[in-house]
């Protein structure tokens, strides 16, 4: 079953003006510990390992990849959720991997997130008018004699019925669990929001209710979003551009439709081919990669190009060479860096894709 949602035309990254976020060489490593008096530090997990990343003003950057690849730890990072261990985190302008107290909460008002599981980021204990209430009260925004209607008008617009104020979390649905957690974002009127899987917990007729009020807020209030999510039909619906992560780093970048039609990257190639086609005629022609034996440890990462050891086409390519090697050298030695394949389409391979892996007809609809 397919999620339908309104249809937005893919949009380039924006060739003016600077980023309203940027990420450089952003690492986030979890250190391994053994003893329990005395712990010594005996390695790390490396969750987000050196990315680099641009989102603009207004637009959607979508942020794909398999479970374990670090695209939750990223979102957490960019909100200061977790102090990154290296690297630099630039907010409109400024320098915030660093920020902490009454600087981390000013920050807290242009960005917000919206979290995966609707269950789980609500207070059980606390009614809704609370919930969605507490940026005003924290942050001083609203008198507090006016604090009710402001909650029921985020209700509203959010498409929930302001007489629930009063009601608990579990008096509500999945779907409306999470607009209340996409009305808690808005409060402040932020101008980003990070969407962590926002409709992965949800069934998918809800999915689609929720992706349009997110375009809907977004069109409104100048929203700028980074969407991160598994299912790459909704991601090619509500992004502008997408990044494709594993294993703690950015593979590709591009936009929607240039993507989806010409990935570069042997990894976005195999994600691509594995999204099941409802047409029997355009499964058919459509190309499948098969990757080979599991995800390799966070803590350990292989050298040179991490997807080197599940790659298919560097291992056809060592094949073709006919010089005795199971996987070309220079995947295993030389870790490749993001550069421009098509316009506005970077890829981080030594030896990118050349043809297309979803059927022509399938992409343009």
């Amino acid at each position: 079953m397919s999620v339908e949602v309104n249809e937005q035309p893919a949009v380039p990254a924006p060739s003016r003006g600077e980023p309203l976020l940027r990420l450089e060489a952003v690492k986030k490593y979890f250190p391994i510990t053994r003893g329990i008096v005395i712990q010594h530090h005996i390695g790390d997990v490396h969750a987000v390992d050196g990315v680099d990343l641009d989102v603009y003003p207004g637009e959607t950057v979508g942020l794909v990849g398999e479970t374990g690849c670090g695209k939750s730890t990223l979102a957490r990072v960019v909100m200061n959720l977790h102090r990154a261990t290296a690297g630099s985190i630039t907010f409109d302008g400024k320098e915030i991997s660093k920020l902490k107290g009454q600087e981390l909460r000013e920050l807290r008002r242009d960005m917000q997130m919206v979290f995966q599981d609707p269950y789980a980021s609500l207070n059980p204990r606390k009614t809704v008018g609370t919930i969605i209430g507490a940026p005003f009260r924290l942050h001083g925004t609203v008198p507090k004699k006016n604090i009710k209607s402001e909650v029921q008008q985020l209700m509203e617009l959010v498409g929930l019925n302001p007489e629930h104020y009063n009601r608990y979390p579990h008096e509500f649905s999945g779907g409306q669990r999470q607009r209340i957690g996409v009305a808690r974002s808005l409060a402040l009127r932020p101008k980003f929001i990070v969407a962590d899987e926002p409709v992965s917990a949800l069934d998918v007729s809800i999915q689609a209710q929720i992706l349009n009020l997110l375009e809907d807020l977004q069109d409104e209030f100048k929203l700028t979003y980074l969407f991160i999510a598994h299912d790459l039909s909704v991601v090619k619906h509500v992004s502008d551009r997408v990044a494709v992560m594993y294993l703690g780093k950015i593979v590709e970048i591009a936009d929607g439709e240039t993507l989806y039609k010409t990935p570069k990257h042997p990894y976005t190639g195999a994600l691509l081919s594995a999204v099941p086609i409802a047409d029997p005629r355009l499964a058919k022609e459509k190309k499948r990669i098969i990757l080979e034996g599991d995800v390799p440890s966070p803590i350990d990462p292989p050298s040179g190009c991490r997807f080197h050891p599940r790659c298919p086409r560097t291992k056809a390519l060592a094949k073709a060479a006919n010089e005795g090697h199971t996987i070309m050298p220079k995947c295993m030695e030389e870790i490749p860096e993001l550069v421009s394949e098509l316009p506005g389409q970077l890829s981080a391979c030594h030896y990118p894709l050349e043809e297309t892996i979803v059927p022509e007809t399938e992409t343009a609809g």
